[in-house]
């Protein structure tokens, strides 16, 4: 999977992504100082699957005026935001057969909720 962990994703994460197979990202070396709405946009030309832990990706793209169809972002909710809790929502979020281009999607430890982007 073609991924852009933002900067807020620990390393382990991105680390255990790229040992999956997954081609991973990581804003904080890859895109550093980087506006989320640049990461949005860039995520959608590279046909990548943002990984965030920040509820502004949401906003940035539900605001977007041509929706997202090529990208998607996942929302990671969980506290604390440690690697420890995050890499079985990680897990979850690589092993589920879901379409995560052009949707807007939420994994937590009580299930995941999507939300097609266009829809919005």
């Amino acid at each position: 999977m073609r991924l852009l962990a933002d900067e807020n994703s620990p390393k382990p994460i991105v680390e255990v992504l790229r040992a999956d197979g997954n081609d991973v990202l990581w804003a904080r070396t890859d895109c550093s100082g980087w506006k989320d709405a640049a990461l949005l946009d860039f995520a959608e030309s590279e046909a990548r699957i943002v990984l965030t832990l920040d509820k502004d990706f949401w906003q940035i793209a539900v605001q977007r005026r041509i929706p997202i169809e090529q990208s998607g972002v996942v929302l990671f909710r969980v506290h604390p935001s440690t690697s420890g809790n995050i890499e079985p929502l990680a897990r979850v979020f690589v092993e589920t057969d879901r379409p995560w281009a052009g949707h807007i999607s939420i994994i937590a430890a009580d299930g995941i909720q999507m939300l097609a982007a266009r829809r919005l």
